[in-house]
């Protein structure tokens, strides 16, 4: 049996599309648990439970993702769970591709692509459009030379026999999941064609929240595991990635742009995460232009 666990936080808009888009894939054999703390979210997707009798709804006490995904995993049924987000939502037959790849006993957990939204005629959707493409990249070139990589959070599936208890105050659940499953022997695969479709901010300060909560988790699980998947120097030296997506001189600006974003970002990151030890409610905050 399958569960798709949708974590969601005030998201009443979206998480009807984050539900139909499982519902409608026709597994014979899944539970979809919505689990969120507010009631706004939790009423839309009440509204489901009689059309879509394999919904199910679970209330947490708002104390983060790590919490609310300890607290579904610990009521799921299923032998595979597939995690995901209330404001995203999954292509076609996703759930099936993604999940094809546990008749290899040995694979652990395997990661969905992710796939913009936005339009990458303005900035803020081109620097998604970038990102998200090296991810895609990276994540076929780490497969193919065995080496690990981690899990996007937006998508991915895991045995439930391997779910870690998840510490409250982790940034990157998908990080510290991923090395889990790495150091009890197992595989991690890709499936490409497993798509989740993302909105990302439009706006500085929300992409700022989000890449400091995302980076930032890296550097977590270096504290936490002595693992690392990712820092400056790591990105530094993949910063030639970005210039085959360049088509024109518009686009050449945009891109030194990110760079420099990025080096401040990385900055705020050691200052909030090394000097200052900010914790995880006072680092993640809501990001509203995705919503």
């Amino acid at each position: 049996m399958i569960s798709a666990i949708i974590t969601s936080y005030k998201e009443p808009k979206t998480i009807g599309r984050a539900i139909e888009a499982i519902a409608e894939q026709k597994i014979k054999d899944i539970e979809i648990i919505v689990v969120a703390p507010d009631d706004e979210t939790l009423t839309v997707a009440k509204g489901y439970v009689k059309k879509i009798p394999e919904v199910k709804t679970i209330k947490d006490l708002g104390n983060g993702k790590s919490a609310a995904l300890n607290l579904a995993v610990s009521k799921a049924k299923g032998d595979i769970l597939v995690l995901t987000d209330g404001d995203v939502y999954v292509g076609k037959k996703s759930v099936e591709k993604l999940t094809n790849g546990f008749k290899d006993s040995k694979v652990g957990a395997i990661s969905g692509n992710v796939i913009s939204l936005d339009s990458n005629k303005n900035m803020y959707g081109y620097w998604s459009h970038v990102l998200t493409g090296i991810a895609n990249e990276l994540r076929i070139e780490t497969l193919n030379q065995n080496k690990p990589f981690i899990c996007t959070g937006y998508f991915f599936a895991i045995r439930k026999s391997l779910f870690p208890k998840l510490p409250e105050q982790l940034l990157s659940e998908d990080g510290y999941i991923s090395q889990m499953v790495y150091s009890k022997g197992y595989l991690i695969k890709y499936a490409q064609d497993a798509k989740v479709y993302v909105k990302f901010p439009t706006n500085i300060k929300d992409w700022i929240i989000q890449k400091k909560r995302s980076a930032g988790g890296y550097n977590q699980i270096k504290k936490l595991t002595g693992t690392t998947y990712r820092s400056f120097g790591s990105e530094a030296k993949g910063g030639y990635r970005v210039l085959k997506y360049i088509t024109n001189i518009k686009e050449f600006f945009w891109i030194i742009w990110l760079f420099i974003i990025r080096i401040y970002l990385w900055i705020v990151i050691y200052i909030d995460v090394n000097l200052k030890n900010k914790k995880q409610n006072e680092i993640w905050k809501r990001v509203e232009s995705t919503k």
